[in-house]
């Protein structure tokens, strides 16, 4: 009997100590996303490992990693944080493109706006344009980028566009929407700006929330591309690197695209 109660011992001690909890940074825009995926490769682990998440702008989380932060699996709206987190020495495997996204207009009730006559509209004085913050937030990055490509189309609108930029989102001390709710859907429904870029994704979050908003596609030569980039930081348990594994395997990156995202690039 005795031998028998100490195989079972050694039995349970054994799995507590493969057993490992995964502390997953990820960018705000993939919550609903990367919280599915957590449960399935907690559930596919037979309840084995378990994810904690932590979501918000990007370049905030990558400043926290550096800072000394507990993470150990980084997915970012970029490539750009987690490659400088790389160069530190900080990352245990190499940046990886696992999911991609573009911007989309957020349109209030009752302002017209086309793909084709969007410009045209953001220029206007009286539109409040409404970002995410560069540095800290990719989106906001994404959307200077796209007033970068604006000039090019008309004279002069970079600086306008930049000019009239609030930077609503993503930033250390910007507003925080209530809980359980879409950042851009209760801006917008809050009126503080008349039209916000961000992600395809989020838009569709935020009209789902309030069907009143438009979402409207922007045209091919004003629109910029989001990679978003994956890396398992150094000195996290072996269950960070099967993360990142799983979220680049067919049934994480299934999910991603079921929830609007592009699929990253495959497995080497």
């Amino acid at each position: 009997m005795r031998s028998v109660l100490g195989t079972l011992l050694l039995m349970l001690t054994t799995a507590s100590a493969q057993a490992e909890n995964v502390h997953l940074f990820a960018a705000g825009s993939l919550r609903a996303a990367l919280s599915e995926i957590a449960r399935a490769f907690e559930a596919d682990s037979g309840g084995q490992h378990k994810v904690e998440t932590t979501f918000g702008a990007s370049g905030l989380l990558r400043e926290r990693i550096e800072a000394g932060a507990g993470a150990h699996v980084f997915a970012s709206a970029d490539t750009g944080h987690p490659k400088r987190l790389a160069e530190q020495g900080l990352a245990a495997t190499p940046v990886r493109v696992f999911a991609r996204n573009e911007l989309c207009a957020l349109v209030r009730e009752g302002l017209t706006v086309s793909s084709e006559t969007l410009l045209d509209v953001l220029l206007d004085p009286k539109i409040r344009l409404g970002t995410s913050t560069p540095k800290a937030d990719p989106s906001g990055d994404y959307a200077f980028a796209l007033f970068a490509k604006a000039e090019a189309l008309k004279a002069g609108a970079q600086a306008i566009l930049e000019g009239k930029a609030l930077q609503l989102t993503g930033g250390p001390t910007s507003p925080k929407a209530p809980e359980g709710r879409s950042p851009y859907a209760w801006l917008m429904t809050s009126d503080q700006a008349d039209i916000f870029l961000t992600y395809c994704t989020n838009t569709l979050q935020a009209k789902a929330e309030a069907h009143a908003l438009a979402v409207v596609g922007i045209a091919k030569a004003l629109n910029v591309g989001a990679e978003y980039g994956l890396i398992a930081l150094r000195n996290g348990p072996a269950a960070a690197e099967d993360l990142v594994k799983y979220i680049l395997a067919e049934k994480a990156q299934a999910i991603l695209v079921r929830h609007g995202f592009g699929p990253g690039n495959p497995p080497q």
